[in-house]
């Protein structure tokens, strides 16, 4: 009994030496992966089974006692290699249960804030993509509260500017109906030009909407962009002269694209109406086209004064207007969206900035192929 009570205390000895080497070493790998937490584990089993064999046979307590002394030795290997498992089972349970209660946050607050404590890789890995979920989340909360913003802003915008000719169509039609119009001829003309302004308008939302919808069906075509800019002239020719602004397009190459002339002539006239409207008079709106780093790129520069810092970004949301630094247009904000939607429909991009004395629309395509 002697004997075998020495052989277990050298053999506990042995494999309790390893229990801590493998405390130690799981310490070390606690950043690392799972599985090697587990190898070590493992390795402390087998390792202390070895330890406590060898223990026993350096103390020379050889006998013919062999199984007990084998019984024994696996036994106390057991219970290190449990020992340890256990160490490592709580150790795992311990950041599981931060991950989750940080995944609970951030279901419930909207932000994802990783563990403070240690873990391990995958753990990590699991902590990072939570991170990296929450961002990706944050950004599409502010993207949708832009949106929402710019949409209470167009109705607002549609009411007010559907409520004026309507109420002004109204007024002339009673005024004829009465006998009491003074001017029939004028009368209908003015009827003439609110119901253009309403088809127009209207247009418009039926044009953004397709955009949003992704239903906008393009045509591509090759077509030289001199003869679109040259056209594109030619329509806003008429305003410009009666707002008493100059048009020059005098550094247009003749490039090839491959666009849908006519929403690409949509996007110029846009530019144009939008630049001649906020050039005063005896100003300038100049146009320009050639290639690029990028691509074609096609500019329209105006006279307006610059765009406040703060509304550049918002330039080409539904429904702005501007702000106290440029005059409002007699639209519904609808013109730079449709712009946009066009142009990143033909994989393009539109960018605004301001220049000495007033602005820069940029349109960027892609070049046609040779």
């Amino acid at each position: 009994m002697r004997d075998t009570l020495l052989i277990a205390l050298y053999a506990l000895g042995g494999a309790a030496l390893t229990g801590l080497a493998g405390a130690a070493a799981l310490r070390l790998l606690r950043r690392r992966s799972l599985t090697a937490s587990i190898a070590v584990v493992a390795a402390v089993g087998v390792v202390a089974m070895l330890a406590g064999t060898l223990a026993v046979a350096w103390a020379m307590f050889l006998s013919s006692h062999d199984l007990s002394v084998v019984t024994t030795v696996v036994a106390m290997a057991a219970v290190v290699s449990l020992v340890s498992a256990l160490i490592l089972g709580r150790w795992v349970g311990a950041r599981s249960r931060e991950l989750v209660l940080a995944a609970r946050s951030f279901g419930e607050e909207g932000d994802f804030a990783a563990p403070p404590a240690p873990a391990t890789a995958e753990l990590a890995q699991v902590s990072r993509e939570l991170a990296a979920t929450s961002a990706k989340l944050a950004e599409s909360r502010r993207r949708e509260r832009a949106l929402e913003t710019s949409r209470r802003e167009l109705v607002a915008w549609i009411s007010h500017d559907l409520r004026t000719p309507l109420a002004g169509l109204r007024a002339m039609s009673e005024a004829l109906e009465d006998g009491v119009a003074t001017d029939p001829d004028r009368y209908l003309k003015q009827i003439r030009t609110e119901v253009e302004r309403l088809n127009d308008m209207v247009g418009d939302l039926f044009e953004l909407s397709r955009i949003h919808a992704g239903a906008l069906a393009l045509s591509p075509s090759r077509m030289s962009l001199y003869d679109l800019v040259g056209d594109a002239l030619a329509g806003a020719d008429p305003l410009a002269r009666a707002q008493g602004v100059r048009l020059v397009g005098d550094l247009v190459e003749p490039v090839p694209v491959e666009v849908d002339g006519k929403e690409m002539s949509r996007v110029l006239g846009n530019l144009l109406v939008n630049a001649i409207r906020r050039t005063p008079p005896d100003g300038t709106v100049a146009v320009a086209a050639g290639r690029g780093p990028e691509g074609v790129v096609l500019s329209v520069t105006d006279g307006c004064g610059g765009i406040p810092e703060e509304d550049l970004p918002r330039v080409f949301d539904t429904g702005w207007r501007g702000s106290h630094a440029r005059t409002p247009p007699a639209g519904a904000g609808l013109g730079l969206a449709i712009v946009r939607g066009i142009v990143e429909a033909h994989q393009g991009r539109a960018t605004v900035h301001n220049i000495p004395g007033g602005c820069r629309f940029e349109v960027v395509l892609p070049a046609a192929a040779s």
